[in-house]
């Protein structure tokens, strides 16, 4: 070590008398030679640290969401290929990744509100800063003019999505208002094509057919655009605003088709009734004419059966027979003669029965049977 440098030391250190000047000759040459101690950082730290600077300051990357797709856009060209969700990286300056939505995005027609709301899911880079991501958009009605050139106001609901695949072209060709100029002018164009066929008074009539008729037609002219920029999901047809005076006459042709709708069941109900009244009593007369018939069978059926019986009694009354009647019939008289000797018996001729007695003690006449 040089002395002047042993005489600088040694004046440093403590009980020196605190000197601590040094000539100007050895104080310079200590500053030139006092750094040898320490090293100078290497070249290529540097070079990271200023990477990284850049890196933050510039920010050459960003960050796609699913429900997103990235369109790059290198020296004001767009490249078809759309990025998918994940980590992009890009050089500023000469290019840029613009994130455009994919989400099922609702317009609603109605002059209930005319506010926006949505998810407030929103990116400094992504396309139409003001537009709400996946949000809910609100128009006013549409106005049409009927057959008769009355206005008309039409509520709708369109929900629809960015198709991912032609999303560069689509803004390419439609720009960040692509919304208005596809969605808001073919629904409007397609509605008041379709309303404007009818009378106010047939709308509410024909509801059904028109809502089919708008969302067909809608579909079809989004899908003719070149690249199928737009996925129409549904077109719903929420209401139909008629004027004041056509609502009234509507109310009222109603109230009356409803009365006679009433008077049509009435009239119905009592012809019901009728017919019912009818076939019971149908079914009565016939119970009773099976019940007649059949007492007249009975009857008939007994009186051939008795004739049948006669004709066999007949049959077989001999004179023989007779004659055996006619002594059992005398021995019954004989038998009453034991108990009443004064009687007096009357033969018919012939030995016909009955036969006649008089009692003459009491002075009755009593009629015997042949058959007692």
């Amino acid at each position: 070590m040089p002395a002047d440098m042993n005489d600088y030391f040694k004046k440093k250190q403590p009980g020196n008398g605190g000197n601590n000047k040094t000539p100007n000759r050895p104080q310079s040459q200590n500053s030139n030679n006092g750094g040898g101690g320490g090293k100078a950082l290497p070249s290529w730290l540097f070079l990271v640290l200023a990477i990284i600077m850049a890196a933050v300051f510039f920010k050459p990357f960003t960050i796609i969401n699913s429900g997103e797709v990235g369109i790059k856009v290198h020296t004001g060209k767009f490249n078809e290929e759309p990025l998918s969700a994940g980590l992009h990286f890009y050089i500023p300056m000469l290019e840029q990744i613009i994130k455009v939505n994919t989400r099922m995005r609702q317009i609603i027609y109605s002059n209930q509100n005319n506010t926006m709301t949505g998810d407030n899911y929103k990116s400094a880079r992504t396309l139409g800063s003001d537009d709400l991501e996946g949000g809910l958009k609100r128009n006013k009605a549409i106005p049409v003019l009927d057959k008769r050139g009355l206005t008309v106001n039409i509520d709708l609901a369109v929900q629809y999505r960015l198709r991912a695949k032609s999303a560069p072209k689509t803004i390419e060709e439609w720009g960040s208002s692509w919304e208005e100029k596809i969605i808001n002018s073919k629904v409007r164009e397609v509605v008041r094509d379709v309303v404007g066929k009818y009378t106010a008074e047939k709308l509410p009539e024909m509801r059904n057919e028109i809502a089919t008729a708008i969302q067909t037609k809608v579909m079809e002219k989004v899908n003719a655009l070149d690249n199928k920029p737009v996925i129409i999901a549904s077109v719903e047809l929420r209401n139909i605003v008629l004027p004041e005076k056509i609502r009234e006459k509507i109310e009222e042709l109603q109230a009356e088709k409803q009365n006679v709708n009433i008077a049509e069941q009435q009239k119905e109900r009592a012809k019901q009734e009728a017919q019912k009244n009818a076939e019971i009593a149908r079914g009565e007369a016939e119970r009773n004419r099976i019940v007649a018939q059949g007492q007249a069978d009975k009857i008939r059926i007994e009186a051939q059966e008795q004739a049948k019986a006669n004709s066999l009694i007949s049959a077989s009354l001999t004179p023989e027979l007779l004659q055996l009647e006619q002594i059992k019939t005398q021995g019954k008289f004989n038998e009453a003669l034991k108990t009443n000797k004064d009687a007096k018996i009357f033969l018919t001729p012939g030995g016909a029965v009955p036969n006649i007695w008089v009692d003459t003690k009491d002075k009755t006449q009593k009629a015997v049977s042949a058959q007692q």
